[in-house]
């Protein structure tokens, strides 16, 4: 009997051994993996920002070292005075200043009218309501182009050709189709059940807008204002067709001062380019947490 006994001892040990190497290769595997995924990620991450290195780099050589074949990408000497040339050379804090009154204006009135807009199609019950739910998201696959002549005659005929009110006002009729689209995916993964709680005390439906819903919206909101801050600071086609006067160009069209009949002024352009950005930078990187996670809630499917 002891004997038996002696032998039964050490079995489940040695049953357990391929089962703890079998997780350890599994856990092997998903390293392996992990680190292959890290290296694809971080070459494509090189490849992406190399650009952004360049505009850099360019911004402070001389003419000449920008010529330079193979290229330099560390400049030698640094040339530092690339950037208060390029604002004086052409009225840049001008450009900057009519920039960012587009892009508050519009970006204020997309924020509101958008979320009007979406609050009615995701909380309120009206006929008809899914229908133009999807003729406002058929806009999407209207291209720009398109009603770029009608809609300039319309602005003409108003006089507003060289104000900013043709890049502004649009803006506050109601958002853009696919603005009005993320809030209202975001509108729906709100509990209803806060509506009808505030319905009971009385509430309006403007008040549960402004006092229910978009306090709870902040992610969705940061998300859309730095698409509309992106998209209004970049936009180059619609102020050039508006602004015709130079006075009341944006720093993307004022980037062509640097651009002659013969020559272009590349370390310059350069220099206002990343000037240009610098805002844009700052502000992904104090709003990233709220852009990505309403990336993610404003794609969620609603009711």
């Amino acid at each position: 009997m002891s004997t038996i006994s002696e032998r039964k001892g050490p079995v489940p040990a040695l049953a357990a051994r391929p089962t703890a190497s079998r997780w350890s290769r599994r856990r092997l595997s998903r390293l392996l993996w992990a680190g292959f995924w890290y290296l694809v990620l971080s070459f494509f991450g090189v490849v992406l920002a190399l650009p952004l290195a360049w505009l850099v780099s360019t911004s402070l050589k001389t003419g000449a070292q920008t010529f330079l074949m193979p290229p330099k990408w560390i400049p030698d000497p640094i040339v530092w005075e690339n950037y208060p040339q390029a604002f004086q050379a052409v009225p840049f804090a001008k450009y900057f200043w009519n920039t960012a009154q587009i892009v508050v204006l519009a970006t204020v009135g997309t924020l509101l009218t958008a979320s009007m807009a979406a609050f009615a199609f995701a909380r309120l019950r009206f006929p008809f309501r899914e229908p133009l739910f999807m003729l406002v998201l058929s806009t999407i696959m209207l291209p720009a182009i398109v009603t770029l002549i009608p809609t300039f005659i319309v602005f003409r005929t108003l006089k507003w050709i060289n104000t900013i009110l043709p890049l502004v006002v649009p803006f506050w009729l109601g958002g853009g189709a696919f603005n009005i689209f993320l809030f209202r995916q975001f509108f729906m993964t709100i509990p209803y059940d806060l509506d009808e709680a505030a319905r009971i005390d009385g509430a309006s439906n403007y008040r549960i807008y402004w006092n229910i819903v978009m306090p709870l919206s902040k992610p969705v909101i940061a998300t859309i204002a730095v698409f509309s801050f992106i998209h209004h600071w970049n936009d180059f086609f619609q102020p050039l067709i508006y602004l015709q006067n130079p006075e009341k160009w944006t720093m993307a069209i004022g980037l062509l001062g640097f651009k002659d009949l013969y020559s272009t002024a590349w370390n310059l352009m350069m220099a206002a380019s990343t000037a240009m950005i610098l805002p844009l930078l700052v502000l992904f990187f104090f709003a990233q947490r709220y852009f990505v996670g309403g990336i993610q809630m404003s794609g969620l499917a609603g009711r």
